[in-house]
């Protein structure tokens, strides 16, 4: 088509032969901030100890994270078409390895606590404009399928590998090194990137939405905060009723904002697509599981099965050799041949029985009888889910909107975590309550109630799941759709007309 070919022309490099090589650059810089989402949950306990700080403090460290990321991603995004993939990519480096130097050299829990927020703050430049390098980088659909199958299976497996990173680095050096190995991650991303990035330039490259992005960033802000919250002080406190709420009518406004500026900070055209729509809430609903399973299940290996933090990292190896596999067999394989509709329904469903057969677990299963069968199916599913969605949703973007959408992709991930997070912990808390009312205190009562609590988390991600393979199969566009449409994007470019609205088809379709 006329319009792909010229966009290809203007916003490609025709003399970058290093794509793959690119490829690795970017999927190191993800792999630093996924699992910087979890490496410092195995560490919490020796900061804790070291810092001398209280429990009602420590959900902070966490929390600092979350809400600089999920708040700033959209203006990362925005951001990254402004200046350049390559310029941001670097910056956001830079300031990501700073971060975290000042957090593995902290003296109080304070400058941790403004360390993980300036992680935050980073990560969300770095995130879009990794994931935005991919989408102005490969074109020809065989090999966007083998680059986002890549890239999902760092986006799945890096919050498995910090958990493992997380434990060796806290059992065998200090809770100090959790962060200062992103440095080291930082400091080759910034070789490759110098190395093997090419820049590209961009006419007229947008303006900052400045309503668009204090709306955006307070209202993401307000509701992170919100459902972090009420994993604390539960659901009917103030503070957290008031977060979401407020959280909720701000993004209502930037909605209504964005329909009116001329330079949005987000196009409303990105999220008006049918197909890229639905593989944004495929991905909240497997950022939703993702976060919780890698939470409950570590907390019943170690708490449960007395699992040391490195066995308990190392158990979650084959979910990450499932997801490799499994993320580039879809993107590769069954993507272009059956789209996303069967692929990513058939991931939702395969997820769902692996989480309905964990939700079986009780103090006497055993890994390998129990845990690793879940591991298997969650780790196929979840590929079958992450990496056709990231390719769905970034696929047929206009290159200025590139940015924002791989954007509009982590937040999604992350805004999905928050909630997951927060919903099951009251799951978990709730049933643990009951049993221990209900039950008479034995030996081996505490890990008991504790199970019970986390089996009923995973019958509730299970049932999450559920309902998303139903939406998934009743609203994601087939191939006849997608070729449809595809046919009308043609024909309105050879008419030389704006097609409003149908300027995002995806890559996979071509």
């Amino acid at each position: 088509m006329a319009t792909e070919a010229l966009a290809r022309a203007e916003w490609t490099n025709p003399r970058n032969d290093h794509r793959w090589l690119v490829l690795v650059v970017v999927s190191i810089a993800q792999l630093m901030v996924v699992l910087d989402a979890t490496v410092v949950n195995i560490a919490l306990p020796s900061a804790q100890a070291s810092l001398h700080f209280d429990n009602s403090q420590r959900q902070w460290i966490i929390t600092a994270y979350a809400l600089a990321f999920g708040s700033l991603l959209l203006l990362g995004g925005r951001v990254g078409d402004m200046l350049g993939r390559k310029r941001t990519f670097l910056i956001a480096l830079v300031s990501f390895a700073t971060a975290s130097a000042l957090g593995g050299a902290a003296p109080s829990f304070a400058v941790l606590v403004v360390a993980r927020a300036l992680q935050g703050a980073a990560g969300a430049m770095l995130a879009p404009a990794a994931l935005g390098t991919l989408v102005t980088t490969f074109h020809n659909p065989r090999d966007r399928g083998r680059a986002f199958g890549v890239f999902g299976t760092v986006a799945v497996g890096g919050g498995a590998v910090g958990l493992i990173l997380g434990g060796v680095l806290t059992q065998y050096l200090s809770w100090r090194w959790c962060m200062y190995v992103n440095v080291v991650f930082a400091a080759i991303a910034v070789v490759g990137a110098l190395a093997y990035m090419t820049e590209v330039t961009i006419p007229n490259p947008p303006r900052i939405d400045v309503a668009g992005t204090v709306l955006a960033a307070l209202g993401l802000f307000g509701v992170v905060f919100g459902f972090s919250q009420a994993e604390t002080d539960g659901w009917a406190s103030g503070v957290t009723v008031g977060s979401l709420v407020l959280g909720v009518i701000l993004l209502a406004v930037f909605v209504r904002v964005e329909q009116r500026v001329a330079q949005p900070l987000l196009p409303l055209r990105v999220v008006a697509d049918r197909a890229r729509g639905m593989a944004f809430a495929a991905v909240g609903i497997a950022g939703l599981a993702m976060f919780s399973l890698f939470l409950f299940l570590t907390y019943y290996l170690q708490l449960v099965k007395h699992f040391s933090p490195v066995t308990s990292g190392l158990a979650f190896l084959p979910m990450i050799g499932c997801v490799m596999i499994s993320s580039n067999m879809s993107n590769i394989v069954t993507l272009p041949r059956f789209g996303p509709r069967i692929v990513i329904t058939t991931g939702m469903t395969t997820v769902l029985l692996g989480l309905g057969y964990l939700s079986r677990l009780n103090t006497h299963s055993s890994y390998t009888g129990a845990v690793l069968p879940s591991l298997i199916l969650m780790g196929l599913g979840m590929g079958m889910v992450m990496a056709p969605s990231m390719n769905t949703a970034t696929a047929g973007v206009r290159p200025q909107d590139s940015g924002v959408a791989a954007a509009l992709v982590s937040t999604m991930q992350q805004v999905g975590g928050s909630i997951g997070t927060a919903v099951m912990s009251t799951i978990a808390a709730s049933v643990t309550s009951s049993y221990t009312a209900s039950h008479a205190a034995v030996a081996g009562f505490d890990a008991a109630a504790a199970t019970q609590g986390y089996s009923r988390v995973f019958l509730a991600s299970a049932l999450v799941f559920a309902a998303g393979g139903i939406i998934a199969a009743m609203l994601f566009p087939n191939r006849a759709q997608l070729a449809a449409k595809r046919d009308a994007v043609g024909i309105a470019e050879s008419a030389s007309v704006d097609p409003k609205g149908l300027d995002t088809v995806p890559a996979f379709e071509a």
